[in-house]
């Protein structure tokens, strides 16, 4: 063999080398990144109850595509923000209105730089279904003596809602006495879905996720403020979480939200704030 060949052969043994040894690296590399327990950990989502369903639903889909599992912790936002506040572990959190944001945003649990609104809700005024007929123009009298069910307004996202629509209509300080204060909006739609308070306001997509109750008013969105659900990660969130909040964020994930009554289109155009 010439010198020339040889020393064409030894350039091609080295290169050759060189290309497998920075292949062996990436691959060991990859399986590093696979065993991390950060990157393989299921994204964890606190967020407001009358979220749920979409949620879920929505989270199957993305595990299907991606491989990558999210959990869920449901209850009011006042709840979820507090044990978040506490140091419970989120990846993301999902309020029913802005104030629960906020809060967790002063608390710097949030990286504001992934703030935005997610979907938009209305409120319903609800009865047990099969129940004699309401007359939605007035159906404060079907209260009789019962009271009616809503979220509790000192706490809870929904009660603050259904005190400023009340208020509007000038019927706040006769309906007060009368509330059936519940802990969360899933709750408020039981106690009227179990007969236990005639009348109740709720979300509307609260009503369409129960069988057992009827909707006797939608409540004009005049009379309170928008109930627009603001989302983001916490600042323990890793790039799995990212994935699904854009995931959520895409118009693939709008169809999960409007499939169960919630609106994408109005919440595009709300602005959520930074304290």
């Amino acid at each position: 063999m010439s010198r020339s060949l040889k020393s064409r052969h030894r350039r091609s043994l080295v290169l050759g080398s060189i290309l497998w040894a920075g292949s062996l690296v990436a691959s060991l590399q990859a399986a590093e990144s696979a065993k991390s327990p950060v990157m393989n950990r299921p994204v964890m989502v606190f967020a407001a109850i009358s979220m749920s369903e979409a949620l879920q639903d929505a989270g199957a889909a993305f595990t299907r595509r991606t491989g990558i599992v999210v959990k869920y912790s449901f209850a009011s936002s006042a709840q979820l923000a507090r044990q978040i506040e506490a140091g419970a572990r989120a990846d993301i959190f999902i309020s029913a209105d802005q104030k629960w944001m906020d809060e967790l945003i002063r608390a710097q649990r949030i990286d504001i730089r992934t703030l935005r609104p997610l979907a938009e809700n209305r409120l319903v005024v609800i009865r047990p279904a099969g129940r004699s007929s309401v007359d939605a123009r007035d159906w404060m009298r079907s209260l009789d003596r019962g009271r009616l069910a809503t979220g509790d307004p000192d706490y809870v996202p929904l009660g603050r809602y259904a005190r400023e629509a009340l208020t509007a209509l000038g019927i706040w300080n006769v309906v007060q006495p009368r509330l059936a204060r519940a802990e969360n909006a899933r709750v408020a739609t039981l106690l009227v879905a179990r007969g236990e308070a005639p009348l109740g306001i709720v979300y509307a997509t609260d009503a369409i996720t129960e069988p057992r109750v009827e909707v006797v008013s939608s409540l004009d969105r005049s009379l309170h403020s928008r109930i627009v659900y603001p989302a983001a990660l916490t600042r323990e969130a890793n790039a799995t979480a990212t994935a699904y909040l854009d995931f959520l964020s895409s118009d693939e994930g709008e169809k999960f939200f409007a499939k169960y009554g919630f609106e994408r289109e109005a919440a595009s155009s709300a602005q959520v704030r930074i304290p």
